[in-house]
């Protein structure tokens, strides 16, 4: 079953007022960084912190009293989860939200904290799907799928229609993909307010689900882990799939080393957190600048929750990648007063010593000697490589350590 422009346009009615109208913004420094015209959607400042709260209050909206009074069911283990327990609690609605066993506790705490009723079933989402089928569906419950079903796709093709509405001059948007259900509802939309837009989709190279179906060969999808936990779905939706292929200019894959990037780029430009998923779209632009250089684009940043353990990593790791953070060892005299010229050296030039160590029981240096593991902040690669210099000319064995052994307290 497919979805027209009159099924988004009903949508954006339903909703209406019960849902961000997110900014859109221009970034002028992303502009400069990749020479395109940027624009950014901020569906991560909705209330649950992601872009599935428009699918899913179409989708509960649209019910009849008798199912109101039945409640409804899903299966997710993220941001959907999270929408329609707001919203149906919000209205009124019993949800019950099946999610796998493994699920980390932040996402059940605050899906439960949100009035839905979690059920911990299955080691996967798709053990969760059966269990779901089995034991939920017959008792009369209405499924909220969370992106094969026309009035989610539907809800989620409002936000094209806003960005459009800002901005109708738009060359392409750059749209992640988990299921399909943003890509089909939004592709939908704007190509009925401007057909000449060209609308890409941006899969995870892990789970590039759409290409795979595209490609016929399932084993293109090779899973894993990955960062981008929202769009790291192994089947793309039957409904979807259709409006994918009808709809895209190409679909792009992005690795998980240019993810990473887009996102501490976005919390350093931007200063805004947004997750693996709502930073594809950026990773799409980083990994091919060239191909739309000069081009005004549109990217949705759809959602921000992302694990704050998981985006301190990603944000130290990124300034190693930077060359602001280096890990150096440092070969000195086991006397003292040298530990003391060794900090001077590096104050003297610039930098500042995030973390030190002795190691003096490293084999391969005499006992008058010692090495010192030394993590320090730089400005930036160049200046990094000043203060190794400069430490070389103060008669000091400098050697550079990688970044991927550089260990934080």
């Amino acid at each position: 079953m497919s979805i027209t422009i009159e099924d988004v346009r009903a949508a954006a009615q339903r909703i209406s007022g019960q849902v961000m109208r997110t900014p859109m913004r221009p970034s002028r420094v992303l502009s400069k960084i990749t020479g395109a015209d940027v624009w950014l959607k901020f569906e991560n400042f909705q209330f649950t912190a992601s872009f599935k709260e428009r699918g899913a209050l179409n989708k509960l909206a649209s019910l009849s009293e008798d199912q109101r009074a039945q409640g409804v069911v899903c299966m997710s283990a993220g941001n959907h989860a999270q929408a329609v327990a707001y919203h149906a609690t919000r209205l009124g609605i019993k949800s019950l939200i099946v999610m796998p066993r493994n699920t980390p506790f932040t996402k059940v705490r605050n899906t439960r904290e949100l009035g839905g009723e979690v059920l911990l079933e299955g080691e996967t989402l798709a053990d969760s799907w059966t269990y779901l089928e089995r034991e939920l569906l017959p008792r009369g419950y209405t499924l909220v799928h969370p992106y094969d079903d026309p009035l989610v796709m539907a809800g989620q093709g409002t936000i094209a229609l806003e960005m459009l509405g800002e901005q109708p001059d738009l060359d392409a948007m750059l749209i992640p993909i988990g299921g399909g259900g943003l890509f089909a509802g939004n592709a939908v939309a704007a190509h009925d307010v401007n057909p000449k837009i060209e609308m890409y989709g941006v899969e995870s190279a892990g789970y590039c689900s759409a290409y795979a179906a595209l490609q016929g060969d399932a084993s293109l999808a090779r899973g894993g882990p990955t960062i981008a936990e929202g769009i790291a779905v192994k089947n793309v939706g039957a409904m979807t799939l259709p409006l994918i292929r009808d709809h895209a200019a190409d679909l792009l894959r992005v690795e998980e080393a240019v993810i990473e990037r887009a996102v501490g780029m976005l919390a350093n430009v931007e200063k805004v957190v947004v997750e693996g998923a709502g930073a594809s779209g950026l990773a799409a632009l980083l990994s091919d600048p060239a191909r739309f250089a000069g081009r005004r684009l549109g990217l949705i940043l759809c959602g921000g929750n992302i694990d704050p353990r998981l985006l301190a990593s990603v944000l130290l790791r990124q300034l190693v990648h930077e060359s602001r953070l280096v890990s150096l060892s440092i070969e000195i005299e086991d006397s003292p007063g040298f530990l003391a010229r060794v900090a001077g050296c590096v104050g003297a030039a610039g930098g500042n010593i995030v973390q030190v160590h002795h190691e003096r029981l490293a084999t391969g240096h005499g006992a008058k000697l010692t090495v010192l593991e030394m993590l320090i902040e730089a400005q930036d690669g160049a200046h990094a490589e000043q203060v190794i210099r400069d430490l070389g000319e103060g008669g000091f064995v400098v050697r550079r350590v990688h970044g991927e052994h550089i260990e934080f307290e």
